[in-house]
């Protein structure tokens, strides 16, 4: 159990700049105590002693103010940080060098007792303050899921899952849009790499391709005249930054 603390004070010294010592991290640091505390109750459970687990559980959200149902499995240097509101439901079960931030719920979506109802992070897994992870549904290594987001599927290893519902960002397209916008001659607005909703990058993707073809057909029109042929005057162009900044 020792070990496992000095693990939890290692992760915290590594992934928060605000840790100065392992005694502040030992003396404040909730994340830490909900841990340890729930170390405890998961052995009581595993035990038989339900109801003492569950009076070991409740006085880490008395203290902590981290709800860690006992049947639930943390893994190693998982790191809760600030953690007021995090709430971890019975069959949840949390791999090693997880990030979870204040307002997490790991809740299911199924009342039937005995089946697996909530969520499996796997190694590595960051999930962003007031994010809602719900079901029995498993969250690949490396995944991080936004801010607030409401995710109620799977998500592939390494991706980033953000809005309400929770849709998985695909980083790639987000390349070549950055290229393609560069090629075209103007900035791309209110984009940043792994960061926007999918939607509102769908909406500046179709703008940009819509851009693309009217420069493309003004080239068209201009070699046209060019070799001497008839052109009649096209619709107003699409004003693309303008309109991506509405979306943004």
């Amino acid at each position: 159990m020792f070990a496992r603390l000095r693990e939890d004070v290692a992760a915290v010294l590594e992934k928060d700049p605000a840790a100065r010592s392992t005694l502040e991290v030992l003396l404040c640091y909730p994340g830490v105590h909900a841990l340890a505390l729930h170390r405890v109750a998961h052995a009581l459970w595993n035990s038989g002693l339900r109801t003492l687990a569950r009076a070991v559980s409740q006085l880490g959200r008395l203290l902590t103010g981290i709800e860690i149902h006992p049947g639930a499995k943390m893994g190693r240097r998982v790191f809760i940080d600030h953690g007021m509101g995090v709430v971890i439901g019975e069959t949840a079960e949390v791999g090693d060098d997880c990030t979870i931030y204040q307002g997490v719920t790991l809740g299911g979506t199924s009342l039937d007792r005995g089946r697996k109802r909530h969520p499996t992070l796997e190694n590595g897994v960051v999930v962003s303050a007031g994010a809602k992870v719900l079901g029995p549904f498993t969250v690949g290594a490396g995944a991080r899921i936004g801010s607030n987001a409401v995710l109620l599927k799977a998500v592939p290893p390494g991706a980033t899952a953000v809005g309400i519902p929770a849709r998985v960002i695909v980083e790639g397209a987000d390349q070549r849009r950055e290229a393609q916008a560069a090629k075209m001659g103007f900035s791309a607005y209110a984009v940043t790499q792994g960061g926007d909703d999918p939607l509102s990058l769908a909406l500046h993707r179709l703008i940009d391709h819509v851009a693309e073809q009217d420069r493309t057909i003004e080239q068209l029109q201009a070699a046209l005249a060019r070799l001497g042929g008839e052109v009649t005057e096209s619709c107003e162009p699409l004003d693309a930054p303008a309109l991506n900044k509405m979306v943004e």
